[in-house]
């Protein structure tokens, strides 16, 4: 038996790893089922290209939970190793620049990057054990190894009689970790990070329904066997070609994914790439809430078929972080810090690529069935627009996909809707202005306004709209958009046109001071407008650049600052030529001002800000006048 001391510059590399990694501890089992999965394809590779003329067979990786004497067993039957290679690989840490490492990572115990970044994965197992063995037979003729330590930087290593090729790792849990001895435990970090490692991992067994045969009684119970419980599915979908897939596969793969999801995805989009860099992945389109923060953090991030993360922020572009699926790469490290992969050449270009790659698939579904992509609009248009808002080059792209819907369910792209209203548009100074609303039923009667002079009005109602709005005025030329309400109708869209008022100067100057007596100045802006004798007597309006600006306020970046908390202001907008106004102007002060606190409370109701005790008050007033 040989004894010696591990190779590394510092003695206290143990309770390093213990106390650094002590956050994500669970880590252990990943890293070391990382290593069983390496040796064993490595075997398969040696095999495949005729270094070795051993039986590869049916390998699988055994985990065992050995709760009585409080060990774990990782098993596998892969290229195992002499006691040679265990001194190589196992003793002789490359651990150099120990002290610049205490240094570096003495303040974050939760950075989880420590063990990938040096070649540690092995010793991710004193996290959770206080000793470890390694039993290992390497698939040369050779004599297998015992290797035992004790988490000091002491350790044994003697002959052993196992006869299986192999590497067998025997864990001897802390008392402050026999969480791991649970079963359920241990299935559930399997499940989580090697759902769909390329080797099957074995679990134990369980217990199997078969199916009854079509002439079986009717009280016939079916049978039950034990079969091995497989924890993986070696072979997911996205590590094929798309060409061997059927849209079922997808739907398949996706609740695979998410089985709690109870809704279809609405489409997705295969990614397969080998160069600049290797990656592979499928991407999701689920139904979107109008709540984007719910949608993250749904896309699982793999290395090699081996779970990473599920916070792709950075890897990913900020705005398909509300897609789901699966990208796998074996250029992104397996364990690093948020900054170092934002700060990665290569992970920008994966980025990028991605964000191509969405909008090549986006652009070839709306040029293969229109139809379908305008069905799907709604439930798709939060993701575009945010990639739009945050991605100049999907910006380019998407100009050729989005689409603006108008009140009536027609699909218009930006192109075709300019040429849509450019003729019936087109203010005095050449401006194209685009009406939009954002709540179809509360500004109905502005809509209908709008749509009997002839005019289209889009409706733009998602959570970011004010953003997109502000960034399409600054991209594209003699552009304004404008939301029906911000005006009354015919000062929407400016023409040369004046409308004759019935009234004089002097009575407008008269009837605006009976307003300021009875409307509170610090809400309402009063505005004296000759209108269709047809239109609305008064009509509350919010100026277009007040209420984006506090709306993009609200909605986190853009606006102008403290502009979300500034009270609500609207212009009152008078309609000088209604015979209810010519009456206001001639009536008795009481009368005038009754008439005043009616009509500016109907017109408050048609906005919905007649509200609590106003609202009470007034249709109790309405009572009183039709009793």
């Amino acid at each position: 038996m040989a004894t010696g001391k591990i190779n590394v510059s510092v003695d206290n590399i143990f309770p390093l790893i213990k106390k650094f990694l002590y956050s994500d501890h669970e880590i252990f089992l990943r890293e070391l089922i990382s290593n069983a999965t390496d040796a064993t394809l490595k075997l398969k590779h040696l095999t495949n290209i005729g270094e070795t003329d051993v039986e590869y067979g049916n390998p699988v990786i055994d985990i065992k939970v050995d709760k009585d004497n409080k060990k774990i067993h990782v098993i596998d039957q892969g290229i195992g190793m002499t006691k040679e290679e265990v001194e190589k690989y196992i003793n002789e840490v490359a651990f150099s620049g120990a002290e610049e490492f205490l240094e570096k990572y003495k303040d974050s115990a939760k950075d989880s990057g420590i063990i990938g970044h040096f070649g540690l994965g092995f010793y991710s197992a004193f996290m959770v054990a206080h000793k470890v063995e390694i039993i290992t037979k390497s698939y040369k003729d050779e004599p297998a190894a015992h290797w035992t330590c004790s988490g000091t930087t002491e350790f044994t290593l003697e002959d052993s009689d196992k006869q299986e090729r192999g590497t067998e790792i025997i864990l001897h849990v802390n008392e402050d970790d026999e969480e791991f001895l649970e079963e359920n435990r241990i299935e559930e970090l399997l499940v989580k990070y090697n759902k769909f490692m390329p080797i099957p991992i074995r679990f134990g067994t369980k217990e199997e329904t078969l199916p009854l045969p079509d002439d079986a009684p009717e009280d016939a119970k079916p049978e039950t066997k034990t079969v091995d419980n497989i924890i993986n599915n070696p072979d997911p979908a996205w590590t094929k070609q798309p060409t061997d897939l059927e849209d079922q596969d997808y739907k398949d793969f996706y609740r695979e994914l998410y089985p709690m999801q109870f809704e279809e995805p609405l489409f997705h989009i295969h990614l397969n790439v080998d160069y600049p860099f290797n990656l592979t992945g499928i991407l999701y389109f689920p139904k979107m809430s109008q709540d984007m923060n719910i949608q993250r953090d749904k896309i699982q991030l793999y290395q090699n078929q081996v779970f990473v993360t599920d916070n792709v922020e950075g890897i990913v572009p900020e705005f398909l972080t509300m897609l789901r699926g699966v990208i796998d790469s074996p250029d992104i490290p397996l364990n690093v810090s948020r900054s170092y992969l934002q700060a990665d050449g290569a992970v920008k270009k994966i980025s990028s690529y991605i964000t191509r790659k969405v909008a090549d698939k986006l652009k070839s579904l709306f040029n293969n069935n229109r139809e379908d992509f305008e069905a799907k609009w709604n439930d798709i248009k939060v993701v575009i627009e945010y990639g739009m808002l945050t991605e100049d080059k999907f910006y380019d792209k998407a100009q050729k996909f989005a689409l603006y819907p108008t009140i009536d369910n027609e699909y218009y792209t930006f192109e075709e809707l300019k040429e849509a209203i450019k003729g019936n548009q087109t203010d005095k100074d050449g401006n194209l202005v685009i009406l939009y609303a954002s709540n179809q039923n509360e500004q109905h009667s502005y809509i209908q306004a709008a749509k009997d002079k002839g005019y289209k009005v889009l409706l733009l109602d998602s959570p970011i709209i004010s953003h997109l709005l502000q960034k399409l005025e600054s991209s594209e030329e003699k552009i304004t958009f404008t939301r029906v309400d911000s005006d009354h109708v015919d000062n929407l869209i400016k023409t040369d046109e004046e409308k004759i008022s019935k009234l004089s100067d002097d009575e407008k100057e008269k009837l605006k001071d009976d307003f300021e007596k009875v409307v509170p100045k610090e809400n309402y802006t009063i505005q004296m407008e000759a209108m269709d004798s047809t239109a609305a007597p008064l009509m509350i309006t919010q100026p277009e650049f007040m209420r984006r600006m506090k709306e993009m306020q609200q909605t986190g970046g853009g606006g102008m600052f403290g502009m979300g908390n500034m009270p609500e202001m609207y212009n009152l907008v008078v309609n000088t030529n209604h015979p209810l106004t010519s009456q206001i102007l001639s009536a008795d002060e009481e009368t005038q001002q009754r008439l005043i606190k009616q009509s500016l409370d109907l017109a408050r109701l048609s906005q919905n800000l007649l509200k609590g005790e106003e609202l009470t008050a007034f249709i109790k007033r309405s009572f009183d006048m039709v009793k």
